[in-house]
C-alpha cells in the first residue's frame, strides 16, 4: 500500500509501480482482446478476398485452357461454345451430386 511521502523515501517508486500495475491490468483486460479481435477480422477479410480471387482466376484459366485445347481440333467459334457446354455440363453434374449429398433436416425425414 502507498505510505506517507514525508516518511518513506521510496514513495515515488511504490506509487509508480502501483500505477504501472493498474494500467497494465486494464490494458490486458480491454485493449489486447479488442486488438486481437480486430486483427482476426482483418486477416479473415484478406483471406476471403484472396480465396475468391484465386477461385475466379482459376475458373477463367480453366475456360481458357478448354478453349485452347479444343481449338486444336475445332474452329475457334465452335471450340468456344463446345468448351462452355462441357464446363456447364461438368458444373451442373457437380451441383447435382452435391445437392444429392446434402443433409436433410430432421423434420423432413420424420414426415416421410
Amino acid at each position: 500500500m502507498i505510505s506517507n511521502p514525508f516518511t518513506d523515501p521510496k514513495w515515488a517508486d511504490k506509487t509508480l509501480r502501483l500505477i504501472d500495475r493498474t494500467v497494465g491490468f486494464v490494458r490486458d483486460k480491454t485493449t489486447r482482446p479488442l486488438a486481437n479481435l480486430v486483427r482476426a477480422i482483418v486477416f479473415g477479410v484478406i483471406l476471403l478476398v484472396a480465396g475468391l480471387l484465386i477461385f475466379i482466376f482459376g475458373l477463367i484459366g480453366l475456360v481458357r485452357a478448354f478453349n485452347e485445347l479444343l481449338d486444336v481440333w475445332l474452329t475457334r467459334p465452335t471450340a468456344v461454345w463446345v468448351s462452355y457446354f462441357l464446363l456447364s455440363l461438368l458444373f451442373t453434374s457437380l451441383g447435382a451430386l452435391l445437392m444429392r449429398k446434402r443433409h436433410q433436416s430432421s423434420t423432413n425425414s420424420k414426415s416421410k
